[in-house]
C-alpha cells in the first residue's frame, strides 16, 4: 500500500485528490495539509511514502516545505525515503525548478488526466522520478537558457564510460528506459543498471537531478532537448 500526504492550500483540490487517490486499491490517503508547515509536520509524524506539494501554499511555501522534509527525511539513515511530488499548474516558474533542485523527484500538472497522476504517483513510490519528456525538458530548458554555459566540461564526466555517457544523455533529453533500451538495442535490466552506475559516479539523488545537471553543464543545448554536446 502506497501512502500518501496532500499539501494544498485550497479545500477543493485537497478533497478531489483525496477522491481519487483513496478509490485505488493500492493507494491510500494518510493525511492533508493546508499549508507547508503542516506539510513538514505531517511528513515526519505519518512518514508517508508520497507527499503530493502545492507549489504556492501560506505559511511555509512548497520548496521550503520540499527542502525541508527531503533533509529530514536524509538525516535519518535507517527512514524510508520520503518522494516529494510537486503539483503545478504549469506557469513556467523558476519556483518549479528550485523545488526540483531542493529534492522534489518530479511534478505533475494539476489538470492532468487521473492516469496519468496515478501512474506519477506509483512510479515516484517505485523509487522512479517524473520526466515527461514534453513539460520537464521544456521546463529545465527554459531555465537552463538564462544561465550562461559552463566554460569547461564537468571533471566528474570523465568517470563515466562510453555507453554510460550514452545512457545519461538520453536520460537528460527526458527518454524512460524503454526508450533508451530500444535506441541502444540493450534490454531494460541493463539500462536501469547504467542509470544506477551514473548517478552513483555523479553524487546525483535520481533521474531529475541528472537532468538538472545536463542542462547545468552544458551537455544539451539549452532550448534543444535533442540535442547532446560533446
Amino acid at each position: 500500500m502506497i501512502r500518501l500526504l496532500i499539501a494544498d492550500d485550497q479545500v477543493l483540490v485537497r478533497a478531489g485528490l483525496a477522491t481519487l487517490l483513496d478509490s485505488q486499491p493500492d493507494l491510500a490517503v494518510a493525511g492533508q495539509a493546508g499549508d507547508g508547515r503542516e506539510a513538514v509536520r505531517l511528513a515526519r509524524e505519518l512518514a508517508p511514502d508520497v507527499v503530493l506539494m502545492d507549489i504556492r501554499m501560506p505559511v511555509l511555501d512548497g520548496l521550503a516545505a520540499t527542502r525541508q522534509i527531503v533533509e529530514a527525511a536524509s538525516a535519518e539513515p535507517s527512514a524510508a525515503a520520503v518522494k516529494v511530488i510537486i503539483l503545478t499548474t504549469y506557469d513556467l516558474d523558476e519556483y518549479v525548478y528550485q523545488a526540483l533542485r531542493a529534492g522534489a523527484c518530479g511534478f505533475l500538472l494539476k489538470h492532468a488526466p487521473p492516469e496519468e497522476l496515478l501512474l506519477g504517483i506509483r512510479a515516484a513510490a517505485d523509487g522512479g522520478a517524473l520526466l515527461s519528456p514534453g513539460v520537464t525538458r521544456r521546463l529545465l530548458a527554459e531555465f537552463a537558457a538564462r544561465r550562461p554555459a559552463p566554460a569547461a566540461r564537468p571533471a566528474e564526466l570523465a568517470r563515466l564510460t562510453p555507453r554510460e555517457r550514452e545512457v545519461l544523455d538520453q536520460v537528460v533529453r527526458g527518454r524512460s528506459n524503454s526508450e533508451i533500451a530500444d535506441d541502444l538495442v540493450v534490454s531494460h535490466s541493463t539500462v536501469k543498471t547504467h542509470v544506477t552506475h551514473v548517478l552513483d559516479k555523479l553524487g546525483l539523488r535520481d533521474r531529475v537531478q541528472a537532468v538538472i545537471y545536463g542542462y547545468e553543464h552544458g551537455l544539451v543545448e539549452p532550448g534543444v532537448a535533442g540535442t547532446a554536446r560533446e
